[in-house]
């Protein structure tokens, strides 16, 4: 899917893909979002991230904004050890409850959305406009932390949940098995 342009089109796939994820995740229960899923990564877990990296994003955009040294992705990580740094954020909400973990990705959405709505095409397109950008515009930067990042999360969930329910399914047939066996 190609990257939005403008600030209408931004909005709109925030949205969209948010609005979709949101769908996805309403009626997991506890259990499922919790249980641990490909190398031990729950949904939990993939939904307070994604509330994450909102958090760091605007918080990389207020600290350009005033001048502060910003650094990404996070203070002593490199882009090349997220997988570190994705694992010390995972220990580190460990103790997150399901509920406040949705509460925190809608909470982190909505400041996304004002962020972007008091934003001019200009501020959020311009290359180049503060200096820990790269090439990507604020604009490119705040889809890959929101819509980007709800799309590659409604992937890992629907797998985890095609995956749960495969255990699920194998579970009583290996019961039978053994039964039989006895």
């Amino acid at each position: 899917m190609p990257a939005a342009t403008c600030k209408t089109d931004l909005i709109a796939i925030c949205d969209k893909e948010y609005a979709k994820l949101a769908r996805l995740i309403a009626p997991l229960s506890d259990a499922t979002a919790t249980a641990p899923g490909a190398e031990g990564v729950s949904i939990k877990d993939t939904v307070a991230h994604r509330a994450h990296w909102i958090t760091l994003y605007l918080g990389w955009v207020s600290d350009g904004r005033a001048g502060a040294e910003v650094q990404t992705p996070a203070p002593g990580y490199k882009w090349s050890e997220l997988k570190a740094y994705n694992a010390q954020l995972r220990a580190a909400q460990a103790g997150l409850s399901w509920a406040e973990a949705q509460a925190d990705l809608a909470a982190e959405h909505a400041r996304l959305m004002a962020f972007l709505a008091a934003e001019s095409d200009e501020s959020l397109y311009t290359p180049h406009l503060m200096p820990w950008m790269n090439d990507w515009t604020l604009g490119r930067w705040a889809e890959a932390s929101g819509a980007s990042h709800y799309r590659s999360a409604a992937k890992f969930i629907r797998k985890t949940l095609r995956d749960q329910a495969s255990a699920a399914a194998e579970a009583p047939s290996q019961e039978t098995a053994r039964t039989r066996r006895d």
